[in-house]
């Protein structure tokens, strides 16, 4: 065979090649640009996870919005307490309710 065949199909063949290399690369950046930003480990020489580390500022993102979680659990909590008496209230008859409000009217002070 004679090398100056093969000349053409490379020529051809080449464009192809790079464009699929440089696809692979910038989509392998991209992938690992994703998965820092959203704190996906990362995957080492070997396969294994190598977790993004994690900045002062992501900290305390983290520690206030644990704090409002234990703010907004203890306001649920309150809501719960209320619509309870809410409930009773409205499934309760209408003659104890009375009998109630008319025990709370007479009691002496």
């Amino acid at each position: 065979m004679n090398p100056t065949q093969f000349i053409p199909v490379i020529s051809a063949i080449g464009p192809v090649i790079a464009i699929v290399t440089v696809s692979g690369v910038i989509g392998w950046v991209i992938t690992t640009w994703m998965r820092i930003r959203h704190g996906y480990p990362l995957d080492g020489q070997w396969g294994q996870a190598i977790y993004p580390k994690t900045d002062q500022e992501a900290a305390e993102r983290i520690r206030l919005l644990s704090q409002e979680n234990g703010q907004l659990r203890a306001e649920i909590g309150s809501i719960k307490d209320r619509l309870a008496n809410v409930e009773r209230i409205v499934t309760d008859g209408a003659h104890s309710l009375d009998r109630e409000i008319e025990s709370l009217r007479t009691k002496p002070n």
